[in-house]
């Protein structure tokens, strides 16, 4: 089939126009544009649509194109399709490549770097930081200005303060202090940033990074900025001349500035930098100050499409203020410093033209995040409404799946009917931060509805890894047909809230506890119903069950070692009165098969069977 048929069937199915446009890294900006004589740049080929002033479509060959600054799209871009040649890769990098690498001494080798970049990706791979192994702080960290901390003896080193940009990073409960170390005395570390009050813990893990004599593991590298020296200690067999290494370079790729109608189709991003001020950053949670490399503000009706975001500092999309109609499609966001996307802002907009609403991520596949800010979450949403995540599969972050909300208490909230239905969430935490959810919610989110959701292995670093879990103040949340299971904590966690609804929900196989909520109060509560618990070790109920307004019916319950910790009191109070304890008939739960066999007792409590042949995504390309 010739290329020129192939494009257009590729461009065709949704209605596309032909292309207009053609860029490759083999053009010139002083071509054309034609296919026979394309462009070089992105950006040349957006300006000579611009010149049209009327729709455009681009397409882009394969090749890694490396940006000098962010490519920008703004309202002049409207109607602006760009999209990948059929079959080929175009990587739209924010990096440099690092050549010239000579073999030295103790198996590293080397190459002259201009600048200051933290990031270093080797044959398609991040490469580690230096770093140590990780330690234990003695006792907590200080909130002193300049916060200090005892070290064990012979875990620092006295140098590493002289230099001025060795860091520590310190893991605190559910976020993470990174700061220069500004003076070593004795085993006393004295950083150059605070901590934050919130989430102190005692003991807490830490390790030190890029210092020239933690350069002592394979894949691990480090930038001697002042000598303009980088030095990488390979793999066995493998060759830092005869690979690509890039290093990061533009903290941000695509900027989108007040555009509209803007899509974006089978491209990748990769490449951009992180950075942090003199002091370090102090995260209060969830890393939700870092930006997107994909970026967007008062953006309108913009289509993210079956593109790849891959190897950047910080989130992989972003879209802040006033964004609304936002498509994220059949998407990967894969190797982020932070997180996976995030929607909406940490502010309460007055002015509708300001408020974020009715964005989609659908079918998007985000996994291995929090390489360099660990509290990254797989989509943040912050006060946003109506907006739908559907059929996505979050995988391998430190903390929570989805973070819905940004208010603590009962107070204003501007994150209120969104839908969160058919994602596939599993391995969040890996056992390095804590108090965190498969899903968590905060403040009042009336309107949300989370369902047919699958959450599994979560497993925080002490307390806290909870499958779903309603944080302060959340409240008018409808959970229903979903299933939790193998979570270090619990299932269902509530710390509190107000009239939240668990329907028709399976909670199985959690350690230490099934279900809980910590606070009692005056209001009601929560409605539990029609759910099954099932589960092995551990105990039925945690927290504090004790008083308050809160709804049980037409549950079953099952420990196949014998059920024990439902309350004996509760069905004099007129709770779970026409609950069971009976097997619910699992086709093979220990595999997380939660199929109900047909004469399951559940199905006589009303119990709806939980279809999960549709988590996750969906075929888009």
């Amino acid at each position: 089939m010739r290329a020129s048929l192939l494009l257009l069937i590729f461009l065709s199915p949704q209605g596309d126009p032909p292309p207009d446009f053609f860029v490759s890294p083999a053009g010139k900006d002083t071509n054309p544009g034609t296919k026979e004589a394309p462009f070089a740049t992105v950006t040349r080929a957006r300006d000579a649509a611009r010149e049209r002033k009327k729709p455009a479509t681009i397409v882009l060959r394969g090749g890694t194109y490396f940006l000098a600054e962010p490519l920008v799209f703004k309202a002049e871009d409207s109607g602006l399709l760009v999209a990948a040649f059929p079959g080929e890769k175009p990587i739209l990098s924010a990096g440099r490549p690092i050549t010239g690498w000579k073999k030295g001494e103790n198996g590293l080798w080397t190459a002259a770097a201009t600048g200051t970049f933290r990031q270093l990706f080797v044959d398609g791979n991040r490469a580690t930081r230096a770093r140590s192994e990780i330690q234990r702080v003695q006792g907590e960290v200080s909130l002193d200005a300049q916060a200090k901390f005892k070290a064990k003896e012979g875990d620092v080193k006295p140098g590493w303060a002289a230099r001025g940009d060795v860091e520590v990073v310190v893991l605190q409960s559910w976020a993470e202090l990174r700061s220069p170390i500004a003076a070593i005395d004795g085993t006393t570390v004295t950083l150059a940033g605070k901590c934050a009050p919130s989430n102190r813990e005692g003991n807490p893990r830490y390790w030190v990074e890029n210092a020239a004599d933690l350069l002592d593991q394979p894949g691990e590298w480090y930038l001697d900025a002042k000598a303009g020296v980088v030095s990488y200690k390979p793999f066995d067999g493998q060759d830092p001349s005869k690979v690509e290494v890039i290093a990061a370079s533009l903290p941000q790729i695509v900027r989108f500035e007040g555009a509209k109608n803007v899509r974006l189709k089978g491209l990748t991003f990769a490449h951009s930098d992180w950075s942090m001020g003199p002091k370090g950053y102090t995260d209060v949670q969830a890393a939700y100050d870092i930006p997107g490399a994909v970026w967007g503000d008062r953006a309108t009706s913009i289509r993210l499409e079956d593109c790849t975001v891959a190897h950047v500092g910080g989130y992989g999309i972003e879209f802040a203020r006033g964004c609304k109609d936002i498509h994220v499609v059949g998407c990967e966001i894969v190797d982020a410093g932070a997180g996976g996307i995030k929607i909406g802002e940490t502010s309460i907009r007055k002015d509708e033209a300001d408020k974020t609403t009715g964005n989609v991520v659908t079918d998007t596949h985000i996994h291995d995040l929090g390489s360099v800010y660990p509290a990254g979450v797989g989509i943040w949403v912050g006060h946003s409404s109506k907006n739908t995540f559907a059929h996505n599969h979050i995988h391998d972050a430190y903390y929570s799946g989805f973070s819905i909300g940004w208010s603590w208490g009962y107070g204003p909230s501007g994150a209120q009917e969104n839908l969160i239905e058919q994602n596939h969430v599993h391995h969040i935490g890996r056992g390095m931060l804590a108090d965190m959810g498969g899903i968590y919610t905060l403040g009042t989110c009336t309107g949300t509805v989370i369902r047919n959701n699958v959450f599994h292995d979560i497993q925080s670093s002490t307390y806290g890894g909870w499958g779903i879990y309603f944080d302060e103040g959340s409240t008018g949340v409808l959970a229903e047909n979903n299933i939790a299971y193998r979570c270090k904590s619990n299932g269902f966690h509530q710390h509190y809230g107000k009239e939240n609804v668990l329907r028709n929900n399976v909670f199985a196989l959690n350690s230490e506890a099934q279900i809980a909520r910590t606070r009692n109060e005056a209001h009601l509560t929560l409605t539990f119903e029609r759910n099954i618990v099932y589960w092995k070790e551990g105990k039925l109920l945690s927290g504090d069950w004790g008083g308050g307004p809160f709804r049980w019916e037409k549950n079953l319950f099952w420990n196949p070692a014998g059920t024990k910790g439902l309350p004996a009191d509760w069905k004099e109070k007129g709770l779970d009165k026409d609950s069971l304890i009976a097997d619910p008939l699992f086709v093979d739960p220990d595999k997380g098969d939660f199929t109900l066999k047909p004469d399951s007792p559940a199905l006589k409590l009303g119990f709806q069977p939980i279809d999960v042949s549709k988590v996750g995504p969906r075929k888009t390309r």
